[in-house]
């Protein structure tokens, strides 16, 4: 019996044993999608305790905690942060086979160095030996990022910020992590949701440019994808939570946003319209200026009506959904591809179902660079150990899983660095397994190579950073 999550947590022959410390233990960190905050990196935020580090914002947690049948109040209510903690600490042992369990003890022994089992008997003393140590210099915003080895990461910014933060953190002389931003343009493609137009209204300011129609929409929104190059930004980022595309005119568009633009909402084939050309255009901009743009599909957001009217978004209640993007996903890249103008590219999908969907089609698209069209890793509700293994297993039998630029965060939390280490050790597993049953060569240079690639130096290509 191998002890709890020790050095062979999650590697069960000598190859993949091998492969991890050898080649992948102590590389850096390229996290190229989270959530963290730039100011709160430029500020060096500090944490007053580890509920404020661990539990502000992270649905992963509220939702197991909110299944353990644990009151709101101890979740995102008003309950002192210590209770909130130990409400923590009750649900914890509950977690067992989800990875919230791993995640947990892995931030617990890297970063403070406990290797106790949290549950209501350990909480205090865990409480307060990680809150001493949390509280002491040194333990930071961008210090976790400096002890976790992060080189880049890139954040997820609307086109109407200020990208002041990223701008700040840049002229920083002491730190020599790149922070970048990423292009979300999302409010700008939901043309039937509250907002819209208000969205569209601070976009004009931002840009300058004076909206009145669809031409100046599209000004503008080339405009800000400039404004957010010269400040670094190289990815953009879409949460395309149904996946649609419809073949269009521009004059079709020009007419579909004019309605919205009078407050009507327009009907979902003229949704469908107005998202495909939009969409289009914003992806020759990224080619054009040597961007990756990025898919994020089939999320089912805001389930629960009452919660999110309390809550709000990204509280917890989203799950995933179950459209058909295989038409529509080829339909789009292929426009693109036809005018020379399909960027490097990621597709990610929240339904483990669409794995040879993507895992076959991005292979209709490849060509000019190694890996230009990307099977995003596992995202999400799949970001745990057999999500990740099917995700990996799909990619290698269709395509060129060497080529695989890895992992992300997808993240708010400055803890959250330890999911890299999840997903190496999942990586040498895998490939160490082949190599025990004699599927491939025990070739520790050509493995060894392909392990750093997947786990960093693909993605630093990639991205040319």
């Amino acid at each position: 019996m191998k002890k709890f999550m020790d050095e062979t947590f999650l590697l069960s022959t000598d190859t993949a044993m091998s492969l991890y410390n050898t080649f992948a233990k102590d590389l850096p960190i390229i996290d190229y999608h989270c959530h963290l905050s730039p100011k709160e990196i430029y500020e060096n935020k500090t944490f007053q305790n580890i509920t404020e580090a661990w539990l502000y914002g992270d649905h992963y947690k509220w939702r197991a905690m909110r299944a353990n049948g644990i009151d709101e109040a101890f979740i995102t209510g008003d309950a002192t942060d210590y209770d909130k903690f130990l409400a923590w600490s009750k649900t914890i042992k509950m977690t067992i086979g989800n990875p919230l369990y791993n995640w947990t003890h892995l931030e617990l022994q890297r970063y403070f160095n406990v290797h106790d089992i949290l549950n209501e008997e350990t909480a205090p003393g865990i409480w307060e030996e990680v809150n001493r140590k949390l509280t002491s210099e040194g333990f930071g915003a961008r210090d976790l990022m400096k002890m976790s080895k992060v080189e880049v990461v890139c954040t997820t910014d609307d086109p109407i910020d200020t990208l002041e933060y990223h701008a700040k953190i840049k002229d920083e002389s002491d730190f020599d992590v790149k922070v970048l931003p990423s292009f979300r343009p999302d409010k700008g493609l939901e043309i039937n949701l509250d907002g819209y137009l208000q969205w569209v209204q601070k976009l004009g300011e931002v840009s300058e440019v004076q909206i009145s129609n669809y031409d100046d929409f599209l000004n503008a929104l080339q405009t800000r994808v400039e404004y957010f190059h010269l400040n670094g930004c190289c990815v953009s980022d879409h949460g395309l939570n149904m996946l649609m595309y419809e073949e269009t005119t521009k004059k079709e568009a020009e007419t579909i946003f004019a309605k919205a633009f009078t407050g009507e909402k327009v009907s979902p084939d003229e949704e469908k319209k107005y998202k495909s050309y939009t969409l289009s255009f914003l992806g020759k901009q990224y080619a054009k200026l040597g961007w990756v743009m990025q898919f994020h599909m089939q999320a089912l957001r805001n389930a629960n009506t009452k919660m999110y009217k309390q809550l709000g978004p990204d509280t917890g209640f989203d799950s995933i959904n179950d459209g058909q993007i295989a038409e529509p996903l080829s339909q789009l890249l292929d426009g693109l591809e036809r005018e020379d103008a399909l960027p490097k590219t990621i597709l990610y999908s929240l339904n483990p179902k669409d794995n040879y969907v993507i895992g076959s089609l991005i292979g209709s698209f490849q060509g000019e660079v190694p890996g230009k069209i990307q099977f995003g890793t596992a995202w999400w509700f799949n970001d745990q150990k057999d999500g990740m293994l099917e995700q990996m297993k799909a990619l290698a039998n269709l395509g060129l899983f060497s080529r695989f630029i890895g992992m992300l965060t997808d993240s708010r939390s400055f803890l959250s660095y330890t999911r890299h280490e999840y997903f190496r050790r999942l990586v040498c597993e895998l490939i160490g397994g082949w190599v025990e049953n004699g599927e491939v060569p025990n070739d520790m240079n050509m493995l060894g190579s392909i392990v750093q690639g997947i786990c960093y130096q693909n993605a630093k290509e990639y991205f040319d950073f």
